[in-house]
C-alpha cells in the first residue's frame, strides 16, 4: 500500500531532563539523549518526540519558551543538538520536535518588547484587555482560573491592562488573531525543518483560536465553583478560526514537508479529530484527545482531574472505539496511554505490584494492535511505575504544587485528600529519571538528580530487561516488529467485541480475509473467553501473548489468567 510512512512508525517520547544526564549536574541532556540512542534503535522505534529544549527560564520545564531558536544551556549547545539529530538519523529514527505556541515566556523577547507600551509593535502578539469596568480597583477581565490555578489574567503596570495565559502567569498566550505572528511561527518552523528535523507535535495547539464576542471581549465561564474562579478551558478550545489557522500552517510550511505531525488536542472530540486529521482536507496527521485520559475523574467535578474515580472498563472500551470508528478511513489515531504529563499506565490501568509485568505487556498489547500510531513514553518500555513521594517538597511540577496550594490554602480541602490525588494523577510521577541501571543514581547521573528517583530501580530498569527476555522491554520490541510483518495492524478495520463485559477488553481487526483477534484480561481476575462462533475451523496463528500458551492446542474456549493478553492472526475469514 502507498501509504504516508508515519502510519507505519512507532513514536518513542523523550523527556530531555530525566532522559540521560552525562555532565554530572543532575539534569538530562542532549549528549546523554545521543549516548542512549542505541537503546531506541534496539527497541525498534522510528521516531522520537522530543520535549521541548529551546532556551527557558523553565517555569513550566520547557514549555515555557524564551527563544525558539536556540538551546537551553542546562540541555547543551546547537552543536549538541546536531550531533544528536545527525545520530538519530545515522540509525533510522526520525526526530519530531515539540512545537509551543500557544504562549511563550515571559521573558521572551517579543514579550518584554510588548509589556513595554501599548504602541509596541510587540504589544499587538499578545492578548490583553481592559480590567473590568475599566476603573479602581483593579478587576480581572473574565472569571477564568488558569490550568496552573490562579486567575488566567496577570496585571500589566506599564500599559494598564491585563494579559492572558491559560497556564502559568509566566507564559503568556500569542495573539494568533495578527497575522505577524503566525508569519512568526511559521518561519520558525522551517528554521526547524531547514536543520533537518521531521515534523512536529504541537502543544495544545487546538487552544490558538480564542471565543472573542463581537465586542472582543473573552465572555465568562460558566460557575461551577460559587465564589471561586471557574475553569476556562472548555471556552478556549477548538476556538472559531482554529481550522483556518491550521489550514495556513498547512498552505505555508507543512505542504513543502514530508513531515509526522500530531496536535495536542484537550477536549476535542471525534468530530473534530476527523477535520484536524482528514488526509485531504486536514492540516495534521493526527491528534491527541484527552477523552480516555479524564475517565478516571469524576465527570464535571469542580476539582477537575484532580477528583479521582476507579476507572470503569466499559468506559475505556467505549471511549477507544468511538475514536477508532469515527476516524477509520477519515482521519487518524494516536494511541497512547503515557506522557510528560501523564502518570505511569502501569501503575493507573495495571498493577504495579504483584501483576507488574503481566498487566505492562498488557496495556502495550491492547494499544499498540489497535489502527493508529502507537507512541511509548520513555520508561514505560521498562514498566517504570508511578513514585510514592513523601511530601510536598519533593514535587517539582508547578501545577502539583500549585494545586496544592489551592485546594489546601484557599478552599480548604483536606490535605491527605489532595496528596493522595497528586500521588495519583501528578506528573512528577512520569518525570522521575530513567531506570538505566542498578547502580548508583540508576546510572542517570553521577550528581544528585533534580528530582527524586523512583526507590524500585534496583529490580526495574533497563540493564535488566535487556538482559531478560521475558520482560516489559522484549514484549515492547516483539509488538513494534510485528506492526513492521502484517499490514492488518496498521490498516485492519477496528471491531469491538464484549462492551458490556468489566474485566476482558477484546477486539478485532479485518484487512480483506485475514482477522486478527485480540483479547486482554484488565484485572486480576479469571475470566473465561468465549472463540467467536465466525472464527472457529480457520487457520489460526497465536501472534503475541504475554503469558506462555500451548501453541498446539487448537483455538476454543479458554480461562484468561490475570493481566492475560493473546493475540491471533486468523486466515481465510469471510469478508
Amino acid at each position: 500500500m502507498n501509504q504516508p510512512w508515519w502510519k507505519n512508525s512507532v513514536v518513542y517520547q523523550i523527556y530531555p531532563r530525566s532522559f540521560q544526564d552525562s555532565n554530572g549536574d543532575g539534569i538530562g541532556d542532549l549528549p546523554g539523549i545521543t549516548r542512549r540512542l542505541d537503546h531506541l534503535q534496539a527497541l525498534g522505534v522510528d521516531v522520537v518526540w522530543l520535549s521541548p529544549v529551546y532556551a527557558s527560564p523553565n517555569d513550566d520545564n520547557g514549555y515555557d519558551i524564551s527563544d525558539y531558536r536556540a538551546i537551553m544551556p542546562e540541555f547543551g549547545t546547537m552543536a549538541d543538538f546536531d550531533t544528536m539529530l545527525a545520530a538519530m538519523h545515522a540509525r533510522g529514527i526520525k526526530l519530531m520536535m515539540d512545537l509551543v505556541v500557544n504562549h511563550t515566556s515571559d521573558e521572551h523577547a517579543w514579550f518584554q518588547q510588548a509589556r513595554q507600551s501599548r504602541d509596541n509593535p510587540y504589544h499587538g502578539y499578545y492578548i490583553w484587555r481592559e480590567p473590568r469596568d475599566g476603573r479602581e480597583p483593579h478587576r480581572e477581565p473574565n472569571n477564568w482560573e488558569a490550568a496552573f490555578s490562579g486567575s488566567a489574567w496577570q496585571w500589566n503596570e506599564p500599559t494598564g491592562e491585563y494579559y492572558l495565559h491559560m497556564f502559568s502567569k509566566k507564559q503568556p498566550d500569542l495573539n494568533w488573531e495578527n497575522p505577524r505572528v503566525r508569519a512568526e511561527v511559521f518561519d520558525m518552523m522551517q528554521f526547524w525543518f531547514a536543520k533537518g528535523v521531521d515534523g512536529f507535535r504541537m502543544d495544545v495547539i487546538n487552544m490558538i483560536s480564542k471565543p472573542y464576542a463581537a465586542d472582543g471581549s473573552l465572555p465568562d465561564a460558566p460557575v461551577v465553583r460559587p465564589g471561586f474562579l471557574q475553569p476556562g478551558f472548555g471556552l478556549v478550545t477548538n476556538g472559531p478560526r482554529l481550522l483556518e489557522f491550521l489550514g495556513e500552517m498547512k498552505r505555508e510550511v507543512l505542504s513543502h514537508h514530508n513531515a509526522i505531525t500530531v496536535g495536542e488536542a484537550p477536549m476535542a472530540t471525534p468530530r473534530q479529530g476527523v477535520e484536524i486529521t482528514n488526509e485531504a482536507t486536514g492540516a495534521l496527521n493526527m491528534l491527541f484527545q484527552f477523552e480516555h485520559m479524564d475517565l478516571d475523574a469524576l465527570p464535571g467535578h469542580m476539582n477537575g482531574k484532580w477528583a479521582l474515580k476507579p476507572l470503569d472498563l466499559r468506559d475505556l472500551k467505549g471511549s477507544l472505539t468511538r475514536w477508532q470508528d469515527a476516524l477509520f478511513g477519515r482521519g487518524w489515531n494516536s494511541l497512547y496511554l503515557s506522557n510528560h504529563d501523564q502518570p505511569r499506565p502501569v501503575s493507573r490501568f495495571g498493577d504495579d505490584g504483584r501483576w507488574r509485568v503481566e498487566s505492562a505487556k498488557m496495556l502495550a498489547t491492547c494499544l499498540h494492535l489497535m489502527q493508529g500510531t502507537p507512541y511509548i513514553y520513555q520508561g514505560e518500555e521498562l514498566g517504570m511505575t508511578n513514585v510514592p513521594f513523601a511530601g510536598v517538597d519533593e514535587l517539582r511540577d508547578i501545577e502539583s504544587i500549585n494545586m496544592h496550594a489551592v485546594a489546601v490554602g484557599e478552599r480548604g480541602e483536606d490535605p491527605a485528600a489532595v496528596f493522595a490525588a497528586i500521588l495519583a494523577k501528578g506528573r512528577d510521577n512520569a518525570r522521575t529519571p530513567v531506570q538505566w541501571t542498578d547502580g548508583p543514581n540508576a546510572g542517570f547521573t553521577t550528581g544528585t538528580p533534580w528530582i527524586r528517583l523512583n526507590p524500585n530501580y534496583p529490580q526495574v530498569n533497563a540493564r535488566q530487561a535487556q538482559a531478560d527476555p521475558g520482560s516489559v522491554f522484549h514484549h515492547y520490541r516483539q509488538l513494534i516488529a510485528l506492526r513492521k510483518q502484517h499490514a492488518i495492524i496498521v490498516h485492519g478495520r477496528y471491531a469491538l467485541l464484549l462492551p458490556d463485559d468489566p474485566q476482558v477488553f477484546a477486539y478485532t481487526r479485518t484487512l480483506g480475509d485475514q482477522r486478527l483477534l485480540v483479547v486482554c484480561n484488565f484485572s486480576a481476575e479469571t475470566p473465561r473467553f468465549d472463540w467467536p462462533a465466525d472464527l472457529h475451523g480457520q487457520s489460526t496463528t497465536l501472534l503475541v501473548a504475554n503469558l506462555p500458551v500451548d501453541g498446539t492446542a487448537a483455538p476454543a474456549d479458554f480461562t484468561l489468567r490475570p493481566y492475560e493478553a493473546r493475540a491471533y492472526l486468523i486466515d481465510g475469514v469471510a469478508p
